[in-house]
């Protein structure tokens, strides 16, 4: 039996009819789907970045997770906006076709792949952030100024904020285990106070502090907009409006402070020596 790239052996679903309409995106699929795409030899590196992919397709779905003709189209806009290379969205992408072929709805599918030219990620200047704090402040608007606050003072990723707890912020240190290696973020004593401070007003004893209204986490989709909406108040790019951004932010002012402290190291260390020579030096 000839495979194509997204052909998966296997007992598929029935469709008694093509639902021209749209067709519903049911979990039950999606794991039929995983399991059949496992049997074909594939890693298990590789069954779970479908999975990932796949989930995020399904979260993204309007809420009666239908998909219909232009559905992908407009999930591939959204994940370019989220601050996505293309290569990434053609990866998020596939996966998403490569189900559709399964459950016999290609007419749903996107077809092309998009050029990743890696064009530079837009900068965020220091006073543009401090301008987004400022007219967040002013606006009344804590939740978004605690975003854009927490992801230029930590660098963390948008995936990471459901790790930011009550219980972690009372600690100080956020444990990330992003890239498959750990690493321990430090919460600035200031914004660990603001948050804990955010957290009691909003009766949040515990568990993630960025939570919807029905208590679940924050969804990365929904961060980067409501940081692109402050950006269009402050008249600030909307590309710059993403957490990718303020990560960046974060790590060129702590480059720059560590430059700064390497300089100051090397005049203390001169001066030092100076002092020395003056004292024990061969020529007196």
């Amino acid at each position: 039996m000839p495979q194509t790239r997204q052909h998966i052996e296997g007992e598929r679903p029935l469709r008694q009819r093509r639902l021209t309409e749209g067709v519903v995106m049911t979990e039950d699929d999606m794991q039929r789907f995983l399991a059949d795409y496992a049997k074909m030899n594939r890693s298990e590196g590789t069954v779970k970045f479908y999975r990932r992919k796949l989930k995020r397709f399904y979260d993204d779905l309007p809420a009666d997770k239908t998909v219909r003709y232009g559905t992908l189209q407009k999930w591939r806009e959204s994940l370019l906006q989220d601050g996505y290379t293309p290569g990434s969205v053609n990866a998020f992408l596939s996966a998403a076709n490569s189900y559709l072929d399964y459950i016999g709805h290609r007419e749903f599918q996107l077809a092309g792949q998009l050029k990743d030219e890696k064009a530079p990620q837009p900068e965020l200047s220091r006073a543009e952030y401090l301008h987004l704090l400022r007219t967040a402040k002013a606006l009344d608007k804590e939740k978004v100024y605690l975003l854009v606050k927490l992801f230029a003072a930590t660098g963390l990723f948008a995936q990471e904020l459901p790790e930011v707890t009550v219980e972690v912020v009372q600690e100080g240190k956020i444990v990330c285990d992003q890239n498959k290696y750990k690493q321990i973020v430090t919460v600035p004593t200031c914004l660990q106070k603001e948050l804990l401070d955010f957290a009691l007003r909003n009766s949040i004893g515990s568990g993630p502090i960025f939570q919807t209204r029905d208590g679940r986490p924050m969804h990365r989709t929904y961060v980067s907009a409501v940081i692109r909406n402050l950006c269009e108040e402050v008249k600030v790019p909307r590309e710059k409006g993403n957490p990718k951004c303020l990560r960046k932010l974060y790590l060129s002012t702590k480059a720059g402070v560590e430059s700064n402290i390497s300089l100051l190291v090397e005049q203390a260390m001169e001066r030092m020596m100076e002092q020395e020579q003056f004292t024990v030096g061969w020529d007196e």
